[in-house]
């Protein structure tokens, strides 16, 4: 019987950090040595995602640069911010596999390192006489931001007991989410200092946290043995029902939260142009929406926790649809501080969803599998793929937009659309969690 000191790092391959044995839910483990070793990745996880979030969103700032000289249309820029929203999707099937294969520390490693392409690109590239087509690749790179979330956040669920996944996931994505407005606020710095001339400073200035994330996560993080040679997870969870029950509702929540945080700027511009007729006006309020909903996701965790994801998403998404309900009565009477009230709203009840809706995970398949470990492979895994459709949801939201605007020059048809959607969402989530049925799940 192994000692918890030699589950630790130094018991696994030479010059490797892996754990050989890790067992959370041993509270004696947990106490001694577990806790402290989580914590650790956990700070750094969170450092190398937060990075990542700020890559995934440049272009909701970048194209707040982007006036006459570049001779981009408004539905130009929002397919600028569509198609990074989209490979970043794409990447976080394969970004979860990775953990299980390489380790979540030489993975977070690789795919910090990774943010170098598209940070040095635009610095180097994005200037007046640049082709549409060359912002759209340089857009698309830097989707690879978005797949680090849905690796970090398999790595840190494996770190930790049942009992406190809500909030540690919840803390996770809310340090990365927090890059969205991060990024933001490091334009506002850059157009009210140097001006809107220089884009490329806004991308240059992330160069050096990069490196430091890379080095952090190498010098600091640790590999998990026990989450390698799972190869069936994805496919196990692709199968059950309530997986894409969770990918629904994760489309509404954080589908909805990184959707707006790339579009927020835009909209504003283009509906209210009149009051945001220069870039650092609409930049001194993009942030706060995406700071709210990411500050507040670890609540949303931790109020799941203490109440249940099941009820309080349910009563979350009510909450979404009164917000959405706002924004479009604002739009309909051209009221700005009403229309900013509701967004802020909507940010918040975004945010505050995705904490409840990623405790109700592993939850599901505590309740379903026969054991720990298949409870902690299944979650895992849908981690992944709930993270994947659910990023998926900006994608809409952006075209949502795009496509109202064309047709309505307003946004009120993607506001129909969103209310829509979120009481599909409160109604699936009673039906499915909360109504009385003998196959109910208990403890969701």
């Amino acid at each position: 019987m192994t000692t918890i000191e030699e589950r630790l790092p130094g018991a696994g391959p030479a010059g490797r950090r892996w754990i050989a044995d890790w067992q959370p839910e041993d509270h004696d483990f947990w106490k001694e040595a577990g806790a402290k070793v989580a914590r650790r990745n956990l700070i750094f996880s969170i450092f190398s995602e937060h990075i990542g979030f700020s890559v995934w969103s440049l272009w909701s700032v970048l194209v707040l640069f982007l006036g006459p000289a570049y001779h981009i249309d408004p539905s130009g820029k929002f397919l600028l911010t569509t198609v990074p929203t989209a490979l970043g999707a794409a990447l976080r099937l394969p970004y979860t596999f990775a953990v299980a294969k390489f380790g979540g520390r030489n993975w977070t490693m690789f795919s910090a390192s990774l943010l170098l392409v598209p940070a040095v690109a635009a610095a180097i590239l994005v200037k007046p006489g640049v082709s549409f087509s060359t912002l759209l690749i340089l857009a698309a790179v830097a989707g690879v931001g978005g797949g680090n979330f849905a690796s970090s956040m398999a790595n840190i669920n494996a770190f930790y007991p049942q009992r406190l996944k809500g909030w540690a996931l919840g803390i996770n994505a809310g340090g990365g989410n927090i890059g969205v407005a991060v990024v933001q606020l490091v334009g506002l710095a850059v157009l009210a200092t140097a001006g809107k001339d220089h884009p490329r400073l806004v991308a240059g200035i992330y160069i050096p946290f990069i490196v430091l994330a890379a080095l952090g996560s190498a010098l600091w993080m640790d590999n998990l043995a026990g989450m390698r040679n799972d190869k069936r997870a994805m496919r196990d969870v692709v199968k059950d029902p309530y997986s894409w029950v969770m990918s629904l509702l994760y489309v509404g929540t954080f589908g909805s939260f990184i959707g707006f945080g790339f579009a927020f700027g835009q909209v504003l511009q283009v509906q209210f142009k009149a009051d945001f007729d220069t870039p650092i006006k609409a930049a001194y309020l993009t942030f706060l929406g995406p700071l709210l909903g990411s500050l507040i996701r670890p609540v949303g965790g931790w109020a799941a926790d203490r109440l249940g994801g099941a009820k309080v998403t349910f009563w979350n998404f009510v909450a979404m649809a009164i917000g959405a309900s706002i924004v479009l009565t604002a739009s309909v009477q051209k009221s700005l501080p009403l229309f900013l009230t509701g967004f802020v709203l909507l940010f918040i009840f975004s945010g505050f969803g995705n904490g409840s809706t990623y405790k109700m995970i592993p939850a599901i398949f505590r309740a379903k599998a026969s054991t720990e470990d298949e409870a902690r492979r299944l979650s895992g895994a849908l981690i992944g793929v709930a993270g994947a459709i659910g990023a998926f949801g900006g994608v809409l939201v952006n075209l949502a937009f795009r496509q109202s605007f064309l047709t309505y020059k307003t946004g009120n048809g993607a506001y129909i659309a969103f209310i829509a959607y979120y009481a599909l969402c409160f109604a699936v989530t009673w039906a499915v969690f909360l109504r009385r049925s003998p196959r109910r799940l208990t403890g969701v």
